[in-house]
């Protein structure tokens, strides 16, 4: 989400302002499993074309759903609320996504605008295909079924993308079993030495710990932390410390409160609340003020 997205470039990339979010570059959509997504605007068609389902009643909803959408706004851009309303399709509007036509914006407080774009000239399922070489990228190691489940496409679709970046896959057995990795991530994979950042505090969300069932034992084996990091409700962020997950975080207004899993440095801890400061956050009216809890 968009003030989800800006907290992730920010860990990641240096001389990220408040307004880096709304870069022409970016685009707004409803990606994966129909949640908001921030991406590259190059790229707008593999999180919207290429999860466009794989058979004829999916792609059928999906385009019906494009074509009241195009017709009502008629070139305007509206809330979805207001469409949605009009249409009388509640959050079935979103299945419209899927067809590369329907780009939004919101900013977190209101209701998304929404309005409609021509599709890209590809094919959705060479689209598939790129968009599980990112997913590979990001979270490789990983499986046809894993990238299905994140994409929210079917599992044949899947296998059908990882099918066709045959030559590009290298074959890796990791503790969850029989993976694939992108042939081009191996070098970084075997990389001894690692350049880990003090300190970063991850959104809500953010990719680096998106993972499910099994996956999140290899990232936080501790089954009691695990359940304050993957909450039943809307997760907390989390609190990376020289690139290990310490702890969970969350933020009202200017107070950011931080709860350690456990005991951390002087230094560690000048780490974290030096990095919670330069969050470059919108629309606060007094600085950042880092609260410890226990």
């Amino acid at each position: 989400m968009p003030r989800a997205a800006l907290l992730s470039l920010h860990a990641r990339v240096e001389g990220v302002d408040s307004a880096a979010w709304d870069d022409p570059s970016l685009v707004q959509l409803w990606g994966p499993r129909y949640n908001t997504y921030v991406v590259a605007k190059r790229d707008f068609a593999l999180f919207s074309l290429g999860r466009l389902p794989d058979n004829e009643r999916g792609r059928r909803r999906a385009e019906d759903m494009a074509a009241r959408v195009n017709e009502h706004l008629d070139g305007r851009t509206l809330t979805d609320r207001e469409v949605a309303g009009a249409l009388g399709v509640g959050s079935a509007i979103r299945y419209a996504a899927t067809t590369g036509t329907v780009a939004i914006r919101w900013e977190g407080a209101r209701a998304p605008t929404v309005w409609t774009v021509a599709a890209d000239a590809i094919d959705p399922v060479a689209a598939c295909s790129e968009l599980a070489r990112r997913y590979l990228h990001i979270f490789g190691p990983t499986t046809a079924q894993s990238f299905a489940r994140w994409a929210g496409i079917s599992r044949r679709a899947g296998a059908a993308a990882f099918a066709a970046l045959e030559g590009s896959l290298v074959a890796v057995e990791s503790p969850l079993g029989n993976e694939w990795l992108l042939a081009a991530d191996e070098p970084t994979m075997r990389a001894v030495e690692a350049n880990d950042a003090p300190a970063r505090l991850l959104p809500s969300g953010d990719a680096y710990f998106l993972l499910d069932k099994a996956e999140r034992e290899l990232l936080v084996p501790s089954p009691e932390q695990q359940g304050q990091l993957w909450t039943s409700r809307v997760w907390p962020g989390a609190l990376l410390v020289d690139g290990e997950i310490r702890g969970t975080w969350r933020r009202a207004n200017e107070i950011v409160r931080i709860s350690a899993w456990t005991t951390l440095a002087p230094g560690q801890r000048d780490a974290v609340e030096a990095e919670a400061r330069s969050v470059p956050l919108p629309g606060l009216e007094r600085k950042i003020e880092v609260v410890w809890e226990t």
